[in-house]
Parts: C-alpha cells; structure tokens; sequence
C-alpha cells in the first residue's frame, strides 16, 4: 500500500508529461484545419488522460475495485493494469514497459522522419514520396497510432485510454483518406500512380527491416 501511495499525486511530473508529449506532438504535427483540430483535441484528451493517471491520480483502479467489484491489490505495480489483472509479477512489468516503450520510441522516430520529408517536399514545392513516405502514404499517422497504442495500451492503459485508441484508429483512417482526395485533385495522376506502388499505413514485408533505417536508404 506504501508504494502505491508513493507513486501517484506527482502532479508537477504528470504535468510535464503531459507538456512534453503534447510539445511533441504540436510541433511535428501542427493541425492545419478545422478537422485536424478535432482529431488534435482526442489526441490531447488521450495524452491528458494518459499521464493524470500515471502519476496523478489512479481513476481506473479506483473505478475497477469499486463500482465494477474487482478486487485488485494496491502496490507499486497496480497502474500496469495487465500485470495487475493477469498477476505475471514484477518481471512482466517491466517486459511490458519495455514493449511499451519500443512502440512509442518507433511512432516518434516515423512522426520526425514524416515531418522532415514534409517540410522539405512543401519547401521544393513537390509531392513527398522520399524517406518514409516511400515505405507508407501517411507514416505521421502511423507513428501517432504506434505511440499512443505503446504507451496507453500495452504500457499503461486506462479505461479512457482503452476507450479513445480505437476512435482515434477510426478518426486517423477518415481523415487520411479525406486527404488523399485532395491530393488527387492537387497531384492527379502523380499521386495515382504512388498510391498504386505505396501502402497506405504499413510498410510491406519485405520493407519492414529498413524502416528505421536513415531517410535516404529507406527511399531505396
């Protein structure tokens, strides 16, 4: 019970998660539109969430002992809600936070790599299709999804967490594909042609093992 106390009510540490994250996210990733805001605030609700709960203070626990009758023990390792619910211990934890960790430092490095692509493709004046975007059409999206899906479902998820990655999925697929659109109408043919060789979220197989290599190899 000690080590549960100890870890939550750190709200000056779940504050500056939560700006860190969201730093990140606002500079690689600035919404440009009306629907690009809307799908920013499910992202800075899910952020928001995220760490309030990590550090802060432990809803979902407190809402799995009580109103759903969950007898859950308070330690140190109660907020990895799958270690707790499937009882795989200390080690497990720290297998899963590990795991958890791959997937959002994967998702970072495909959101900086997608907006250095971007950034120079809108300076040149030219459709992005070098680095990553040779590998996938909308690999920032990609890496939105692999970090949250990292952090806030395999490493610490929340019932609101849980709840908003699958809406987010949803959101993320709508507006790439609303995208496109434009891009079709902008590009024409151009970008027919790379929608026919490029996926749309994944690479293909035989990719996979460049893809966080450097920019230049993976346009290869």
């Amino acid at each position: 019970m000690d080590s549960f106390q100890q870890h939550y009510g750190h709200w000056v540490l779940a504050a500056f998660m939560i700006v860190i994250a969201s730093w990140i996210f606002y500079r690689y990733l600035a919404p440009r539109t009306w629907r690009e805001w809307s799908r920013a605030g499910i992202v800075q609700a899910f952020i928001i969430a995220l760490y309030a709960e990590m550090y802060g203070f432990p809803l979902t626990i407190y809402l799995l002992t009580g109103f759903f009758g969950i007898d859950l023990p308070l330690s140190g390792y109660s907020g990895h809600l799958w270690v707790t619910l499937f009882g795989y211990g200390a080690i497990g934890a720290m297998v899963e936070m590990a795991l958890g960790y791959v997937f959002l430092v994967a998702g970072v490095i495909l959101i900086i790599r997608g907006w250095r692509e971007v950034y120079h493709a809108s300076r040149e004046k030219r459709l992005a299709t070098g680095g990553v975007y040779a590998m996938m059409r909308h690999p920032q999206y990609t890496g939105i999804l692999l970090a949250l899906f990292g952090e806030g479902v395999v490493h610490w998820p929340t019932l609101l967490t849980l709840a908003l990655f699958p809406v987010m999925v949803l959101l993320y697929v709508l507006l790439a594909r609303r995208e496109e659109k434009e891009m079709l109408a902008t590009f024409g043919e151009e970008y027919r042609a790379y929608q026919r060789r490029v996926p749309m979220f994944l690479p293909r197989l035989a990719k996979w093992g460049r893809l966080f290599k450097g920019a230049e190899q993976a346009g290869k």
